[in-house]
């Protein structure tokens, strides 16, 4: 985009953003703007990798470890922007330069992490560290640095490090394609109803969502049912056409694997062997083993006990629940067997006759803003934080909102976007991201927060209603914003979520249990037309029912763990039949026919779209077992906004980011680490202690 080749228009990712809070300039930021940030941001960072690595100065803590986290920061700001906008509101130049960038990116990881001259710089330091004077925090980043380097293959030998480095460039170009298939398949499909035979069993509030996404889709006047879980799960729970059903779910289930051009399995299969490989040449036996080495868990071992120790009662539990589910659809006169499309449908009603609960009814009282000012309530009440809506700022989608966060004494903490409708050009899922993490290295740099989920838009004039899973979503997204939001540290290394992967998600599962408290639900859960509170009976049968269907829940779930922490375990992943494995894996722990993986293996974007949470699935569960036992510690002083625990909360979890290693950081909150009996308790998958006569 140029005027003249002697006068070109300055790059907007590359000039001064001067947007209130330093926003981007996203409505100045287009497509092609991309690459050549990139090349300069990658240029500009080579450069000062080199200054570093090459320096004739003995290397000291500030020259070096200092340095390094100084480096970068135009790529940070750059690939900030660019991977937000990837998945939350992508097209086809996006993807074209996000499949561009991908290896060029690894490769350039490679060159600081393989670089020989840089590495005895930091083993020197690490080896001196206790000579060095340094304070706590510095020597955590120093030591993850070493870490850091030694997992990259800073050791290894010229051959290996060649190979290791074609590894991660060819898993990064793998991930990239396998990420923008799900959501390609995700976009083309459209289950499109046409009359009311169609609309049967569907309550208002979907009416007007498939109603709007038709609308949104070009087709007026019908209603539209897309693959985002705001659409597809409510359908399931409410169509009375189970041929309908039966079609829409097997199009949300076989996501990835549609035998075409997006396909997936042969880029499964591919990468579950590179990561073999990878490990073989860091010196591990298994790609789990080299993944979970850096983690709270440490062991495959480790996880697969704690996900067998849940697997036993959670799946004679959903037995339980089939069962009820059969016997209801014979009482209804369907002479049917139950089937994974039909589970949704059943189950809501067996809740409506067990629980007088009938999500029809509960979802008026769960309107977003309200929601959204809950989440902001409990973070005021806990933490002192208080949310100022900005009016006029830059976006990228007209949607999304901003607040400006600030603390008791009204310092600006940071900024917060929400976005929070689905849409095609964003991937399914609901995720926490930042365009800015704290730091303070580099001066006080506030960060810049935003939640992504993909909630059905409401009718039109109309508000838009969550399901209390929805509500719980926004919660547990919102509890990853405040890691980020509260982060007090000093070196961008450590900052915010920048945790091992099974205690990233403590502080978002641990948020999730104030959207249960019956004064947060009493204020906030009102009827979007009358403004009454949510009724007192509804209110008791809603918590009554928290643990209904539980035995489902954590059943698909912890599918999804064995699958994942399965395929990593293998020494030799060559010749794989994708398909056949996942069959093979869920045989071998009895998965019932009647249930599938929450996220089967064609769409498993957590373990494949990128190395996140491969062989890390389970790190929800292992959360969990903490979260629960953390919530304890509040119920256990009587009042769930304990001051002084909360205090605890903030300093040594939401706040600290990465200054501890996990366990000592969960111990410094809570004195002890917990056991899975909390977990156990919570899910509701423990038979209550009952006093002999």
């Amino acid at each position: 985009m140029a005027t003249s080749d002697a006068n070109p228009t300055p790059n907007p990712l590359l000039g001064s953003w001067t947007a209130p809070y330093g926003l981007p300039p996203f409505e100045s930021i287009a497509p092609e703007h991309y690459k050549p940030a990139f090349d300069a941001a990658l240029a500009e960072q080579k450069a000062e990798v080199a200054t570093i690595a090459d320096s004739a100065n003995a290397p000291t803590f500030g020259n070096t470890i200092e340095a390094l986290e100084r480096s970068g920061a135009t790529l940070k700001r750059v690939g900030g922007v660019f991977f937000n906008l990837a998945g939350s509101h992508t097209n086809d130049a996006i993807q074209a330069v996000e499949r561009e960038m991908a290896p060029l990116l690894a490769k350039h990881r490679n060159s600081i992490f393989m670089n020989d001259a840089l590495f005895r710089r930091v083993d020197a330091l690490h080896s001196n560290r206790d000579t060095l004077g340094l304070a706590p925090e510095q020597a955590r980043v120093l030591d993850r640095y070493h870490t850091i380097f030694v997992r990259a293959g800073a050791l290894l030998g010229a051959d290996e490090k060649k190979r290791l480095a074609e590894i991660t460039e060819r898993l990064a170009v793998l991930g990239t394609q396998f990420s923008q298939n799900v959501l390609a398949d995700e976009r083309s499909y459209r289950l499109v109803l046409d009359g009311d035979e169609d609309l049967a069993g569907l309550p208002s509030f979907l009416r007007e969502a498939a109603a709007q996404a038709a609308e949104d889709s070009g087709l007026k006047g019908k209603h539209v049912i897309t693959l985002s879980r705001s659409s597809i799960e409510p359908f399931l729970q409410f169509s009375s056409r189970r041929d309908l059903r039966e079609q829409a779910f097997k199009a949300w289930a076989q996501r990835g694997e549609g035998g075409g051009a997006t396909d997936n399995k042969a880029i499964i299969a591919e990468m579950v062997a590179l990561r073999a490989e990878r490990a073989k040449l860091l010196g591990y036996d298994t790609f789990a083993d080299f993944k979970l080495a850096d983690t709270m868990a440490k062991t495959p071992e480790a996880v697969l006990n704690l996900l067998n120790e849940v697997w036993t009662p959670a799946r004679r539990r959903a037995m339980q629940e089939r069962d009820d589910l059969q016997a209801h659809a014979q009482s209804q006169g369907d002479n049917i067997a139950i089937e994974p499309w039909d589970w949704r449908y059943y189950a809501e009603q067996v809740r409506m006759a067990r629980h007088n609960l009938d999500e029809a009814a509960i979802k008026p009282y769960f309107q977003l803003d309200r929601i959204v000012d809950a989440a902001f309530e409990t973070a005021h009440r806990l933490f002192g934080l208080s949310f100022e809506e900005l009016k006029d700022f830059p976006r990228y989608h007209p949607d999304i909102r901003a607040w400006k966060v600030t603390d008791t004494a009204g310092d600006f903490i940071g900024l917060f976007i929400g976005d929070y409708f689905a849409r095609s050009s964003k991937r399914s899922g609901a995720w926490m991201s930042a365009f800015r993490s704290q730091e303070k290295l580099s001066g006080d740099i506030r960060p810049i927060i935003v939640n992504v989920m993909n909630f059905a838009k409401g009718g039109q004039g109309e508000p838009s209603l969550l399901s209390f899973d929805d509500a719980r979503t926004l919660f547990h997204e919102f509890g990853h914003a405040l890691h980020g939001l509260l982060s007090n540290v000093t070196y961008p290394l450590l900052a915010g979520t920048s945790v091992s992967t099974d205690f990233v998600e403590l502080p978002s599962q641990l948020y999730e249990h104030w959207l249960s408290q019956p004064d947060v639900l009493r204020r906030y859960a009102t009827h979007y037309r009358t403004g009454e509170p949510i009724p007192e009976t509804t209110l008791e049968r809603l918590m009554a029912a928290r643990n209904f269907n539980q035995g489902f829940a954590t059943v698909e779930y912890l599918a999804s763990a064995f699958v994942d922490i399965d395929f990593h375990r293998l020494a030799d992943a060559s010749d794989m039949d994708v398909a056949a494995f996942e069959k093979a894996s869920l045989e071998k722990i009895g998965m019932p026919r009647e249930i599938i993986m929450r996220h089967r293996t064609p769409h498993f974007a957590h373990i494949f779209s990128g190395d996140g949470y491969s062989a890390g699935y389970y790190s929800y569960l292992w959360s969990e077992v903490l979260d629960a036992d953390a919530f304890n510690a509040f119920e256990e002083t009587g009042d769930a906004f304990n001051r002084d625990m909360a205090d605890k909360l903030k300093r040594f979890i939401y706040s600290a980011g990465n200054l501890r290693d996990s366990a000592e950081a969960y111990t410094a909150f809570r004195g002890r680490l917990p056991t899975p009996d909390a977990l156990l308790a919570k899910r509701g998958l423990v038979a209550p202690v009952t006093e002999e006569a």
